[in-house]
């Protein structure tokens, strides 16, 4: 993408003025978004994102600036401000004896990408939009929202260290709503899933099965009647259940949070920080998963990280400033959106691992509670954990069966809480896809679980 004297000259002029370290991220991103409401196309849209920026760290202190100029001048330019943002200005022969020997190159992305976004046509990936939209169609459904993406996104990194890699990340997803309608009620469904793959994801009928979960979901609900209030057990189910894992625990591992002690977890390695029968991992090398990459935004090859092992705290994420503040190895979690946002540290793919018990055997411990198959959105309070998030799809448990479904529903409590309280895991992992909000930018995540058990959560309803 760039020629390598030209990165070892931007670098070491931006080293000029006494900064310790620096790096170069470079990226060229294309995109697709196509938009279908109720059949018809709302949005043939995309654009592309191109652009560098360059960070430099005197201590673990950064400075950071990016310009959307790839050019010589462009570069150097920036590299200038940036060394004289400490007032220390100098000029250097980054060139001979001065350059960079980038003598550590890192492999990107280990698994193929089949069919390439960028060599397929618009007309076949509306048709696959219009697939998922005909399969959630049907009974009291009276709205299907489609929206069908794919990025392809190229990347460089380097740095002063001498570490060079580059990658591409290709991502694809579907995420289809669905309104159903009696007359006197109406449900949200909403199934969304992605991977990083091309458009060989959609090969079979998974736009069908997308279309066709959205519906089952609004067309349940629309029954319903309003949750009761109060602390009861909750068995939450797999794949996007992992949502509360990830809001309420997974940012407070990450070292952004850490390095602060703004985190209820720092400083906790090797302590029990949640029940025995609970395992995590944020796991960056699962082939074609929504957050897999091959190397990260820093250049550091990514990982599979255990963060929880039978209750104890074995690893945070940690990305390069993390490392420096805390002492912690990089674990290959820096991350960004895109080239405006310099990196942080950030989880990938995110999910308890599956225990021995099944869900029918949680069920049936519950003499009163309540089932939260599908999790909605929600909101946590940085540091401390504590959260209230919705349910989209839930169903009273009585004498541990799964009776009626109810609607309203919200739970109401704490991750590092809710991780000592978790009394049974069953072994039917899965994950589910979504974009995740914090301070270096928007980015996939896969968040997952298998159905857990909750011995009590505060249950927020009406009845």
């Amino acid at each position: 993408m760039l020629d390598r004297d030209l990165v070892s000259e931007v670098l070491n002029v931006a080293r000029s003025g006494g900064a310790d370290w620096a790096d170069l991220f470079m990226e060229d991103t294309v995109t697709t978004q196509l938009r279908l409401l109720d059949g018809q196309v709302k949005d043939a849209g995309g654009g592309n994102i191109y652009g560098a920026g360059l960070r430099l760290l005197y201590g673990s202190k950064v400075v950071y600036a990016y310009t959307n100029d790839c050019s010589r001048a462009g570069l150097l330019e920036v590299a200038r401000a940036l060394a004289r943002s400490q007032g220390t200005a100098g000029e250097v022969d980054a060139r001979g004896a001065g350059g960079l020997d980038f003598r550590s190159p890192h492999a990107g992305r280990p698994w193929p990408i089949m069919r390439h976004p960028l060599e397929t046509s618009r007309r076949e990936k509306l048709e696959i939009a219009r697939r998922a939209y005909g399969a959630a169609q049907g009974g009291a459904v009276r709205t299907v929202d489609v929206t069908f993406l794919d990025v392809a996104q190229r990347i460089l990194v380097a740095n002063t260290d001498g570490e060079w890699a580059e990658d591409e990340r290709v991502r694809s997803r579907l995420a289809v709503t669905a309104i159903a309608d009696d007359g006197e009620r109406r449900a949200t469904g909403f199934h969304g899933p992605g991977g990083a793959r091309g458009l060989e994801f959609f090969e079979g009928d998974l736009p069908e099965r997308a279309g066709r979960e959205a519906a089952r979901i609004a067309t349940a609900m629309l029954p319903a009647g309003y949750a009761p209030a109060g602390k009861m057990p909750v068995v939450i189910g797999n794949a996007f259940g992992g949502v509360i894992f990830h809001e309420a625990c997974g940012h407070i591992l990450e070292t952004t949070a850490v390095a602060k002690n703004a985190s209820v977890f720092a400083g906790k390695l090797g302590e029990r920080i949640a029940s025995a029968c609970v395992s995590a991992v944020d796991d960056g090398t699962i082939a074609g998963a929504w957050g897999s990459y091959g190397v990260d935004d820093e250049a550091t090859p990514s990982e599979r990280t255990v963060l929880i092992e039978r209750g104890v705290l074995k690893s945070y994420m940690v990305d390069r400033v993390g490392e420096l503040k805390t002492g912690y190895r990089r674990t290959g979690s820096g991350r960004r959106q895109d080239y405006t946002f310099a990196p942080a540290s950030r989880m990938r793919n995110t999910f308890i691992l599956g225990g021995e018990s099944t869900p029918e055997e949680l069920i049936r411990q519950v003499p009163l509670g309540l089932y939260a198959r599908t999790m909605g959105g929600g909101s946590v309070s940085p540091g401390t954990g504590d959260y209230n998030f919705t349910v989209n799809e839930g169903y009273m448990i009585r004498n541990g069966e799964i009776c009626e479904p109810v609607r309203g529903a919200a739970l109401v409590g704490n991750g590092a809480t809710d991780l000592m309280n978790i009394v049974g895991v069953a072994g039917d992992l899965a994950c589910g896809q979504g974009m995740c909000g914090s301070i270096s930018g928007s980015i996939p995540t896969d968040v997952g679980q298998p159905h857990v058990l909750i011995s009590e959560i505060t249950v927020g309803g009406r009845a």
